[in-house]
């Protein structure tokens, strides 16, 4: 399996960071993308996947921290996304439930690392919180001006019509531990909506660890867990939803082309 989007460079990992490299493979995962949210910590994502063979990074500024950027810090990304341990940009996108950072700042950004994963050939991490109709507005430009979108919406929780509109563009759909929770049925049933073929995992470690690990801290070991939740809503075996989340994880962060162009595989039993 892959856990597309972790932050194993937070400080909650400081102290075993090996034993918790460890613990994913040996739970089956075959890597981990390690996510920047600003310069300094995308530095710090390149250096552990540049450290351990199982992990590779992502690099960019996520959109509560575009204030705080500091003169190179965007210079920063555009070296570090060459980085050959970097196979996506981000995290990047909107954020309309912190009031961290001006919404036209937010925008710019956003605009910034669609650009830069259109010129680099590299799928975008999309951060979106309570922001869902700017994101797809933004996203419904760059798709007109330039094709589908190689992206990942991730740690999805918007409706099934957000999923749609972003299927719809080329965009793949991530799931974390919050589908797994028994207050989420409603997002259960926008997953059931989703193409089997767009389907990813996640943990955001070290945050929001599904059942049966809720209120702990959250690693990449337990992305199996959200995984068995998505097989069971879907009605169809575990084995089938880690091949499929795997395939379409290395084909969207291995620079394969648009999955708009596939055919919108439905899960089979």
């Amino acid at each position: 399996m892959i856990d597309t989007h972790a932050h194993l460079n937070d400080e909650k990992f400081a102290d075993d960071i090996a034993e918790v490299v460890a613990r994913a493979e040996a739970a089956g995962l075959e890597r981990i993308i390690t996510i920047g949210i600003d310069a300094q910590t995308s530095r710090e994502n390149v250096e552990l996947a540049r450290r351990f063979p199982l992990l590779r990074s992502a690099v960019g500024i996520q959109p509560n921290h575009v204030s705080e950027t500091k003169p190179g810090d965007w210079d920063a990304i555009l070296e570090l996304v060459n980085d050959p341990t970097c196979v996506a940009v981000g995290e990047t996108g909107l954020d309309r439930y912190w009031d961290r950072a001006p919404f036209p700042l937010q925008e710019d950004y956003f605009a910034r690392h669609l650009a830069l994963g259109r010129e680099t050939k590299k799928p975008v991490i999309i951060h979106c919180r309570e922001a869902e109709a700017d994101v797809v507005r933004m996203l419904r430009a760059e798709f007109e001006a330039h094709g589908p979108i190689a992206a990942v919406m991730h740690s999805f929780t918007a409706d099934a019509a957000t999923a749609k509109a972003c299927v719809a563009m080329g965009l793949s759909i991530s799931f974390a531990g919050m589908v797994t929770y028994k207050n989420a049925e409603n997002l259960r049933l926008v997953a059931k909506t989703v193409p089997l073929d767009r389907l990813l995992v996640e943990t955001d470690s070290p945050y929001l660890a599904p059942m049966p690990h809720r209120g702990k801290r959250n690693e990449p070991a337990y992305v199996v867990h959200t995984a068995e939740c998505l097989a069971g809503v879907l009605g169809i075996p575990s084995k089938q939803i880690d091949d499929v989340t795997t395939r379409n994880a290395r084909d969207l962060f291995s620079g394969s082309p648009s999955p708009l162009r596939r055919g919108g595989e439905k899960a089979k039993p």
